[in-house]
């Protein structure tokens, strides 16, 4: 069981609503007061020291991302506990799983745009983190990758979306990111592609799909966006002026 010993309420608050969702089984106790007989972690706060068994490890949490001692409890407890890696399942709304050694600590399912502000948080304090992004989605995997300021690796993606049984649906890029970031792939510092013609002409599909008056953008900007210049929004915004 965990138990979380600190005087200090940002660490005390952050620590223990994130036990609860997580649904862990804690308790709590005031600093210098006996643990109790199961007690299997303890997390304090900045400065904070306790007395513990020697198999009874102790974490230390940060007023300012208290989540993150939370992380690395649970992955102490499973047995889990090493390098900070991140999967990326690219797409336009890619699957990002945070793993601290061989436990998933985190999993996100957010817009191309947000994804490398997601991975900069869950790195922020990361000792040698690593990221692993599938070879799939070229265009938009290019555009995140340019946007990550961490090592990554490119991995081959071929199977690493599982088969997804009843109330499984939506689960499948968040999975498929998991086993990414479980496999070894090629250190990259970016991937430059030049998009095919059945690309351009997706995105000229989509911009006609956006487009308010059923209209597709022409082919220098739907280039322009899939190489990560423009948006459809901007491409069709200049499309209307230009004409």
């Amino acid at each position: 069981m965990i138990v979380v010993a600190t005087a200090d309420f940002e660490v005390y608050h952050g620590v223990v609503t994130a036990l609860r969702d997580r649904s862990v089984e804690f308790t709590t106790v005031e600093p210098g007061e006996q643990l109790p007989d199961r007690t299997s972690l303890v997390i304090v706060g900045p400065g904070e020291s306790v007395e513990t068994p020697p198999d009874v490890p102790i974490v230390t949490g940060d007023p300012e991302t208290p989540r993150r001692a939370v992380e690395e409890a649970l992955a102490r407890l499973r047995g889990g506990h090493g390098r900070t890696v991140v999967g990326i399942d690219p797409g336009e709304k890619p699957g990002i799983a945070v793993l601290t050694g061989e436990v998933v600590v985190a999993a996100f399912q957010v817009p191309a745009a947000e994804a490398a502000g997601v991975v900069a948080r869950e790195l922020e304090d990361a000792v040698d983190p690593l990221v692993r992004i599938g070879d799939g989605a070229r265009l938009v995997g290019a555009r995140v990758i340019d946007d990550i300021d961490a090592p990554i690796e490119l991995v081959d993606e071929t199977g690493t979306t599982p088969y997804l049984g009843t109330g499984a649906r939506g689960m499948g890029d968040v999975l498929a990111a998991v086993n990414i970031a479980r496999m070894e792939g090629e250190p990259i510092d970016s991937r430059d592609v030049k998009p095919t013609a059945g690309e351009i002409q997706r995105i000229k599909d989509r911009s006609r799909e956006a487009s308010e008056t059923n209209r597709a953008i022409d082919e220098e900007l739907a280039r322009r966006v899939a190489v990560g210049d423009l948006s459809i929004e901007e491409a069709l915004a200049e499309h209307r002026n230009a004409e």
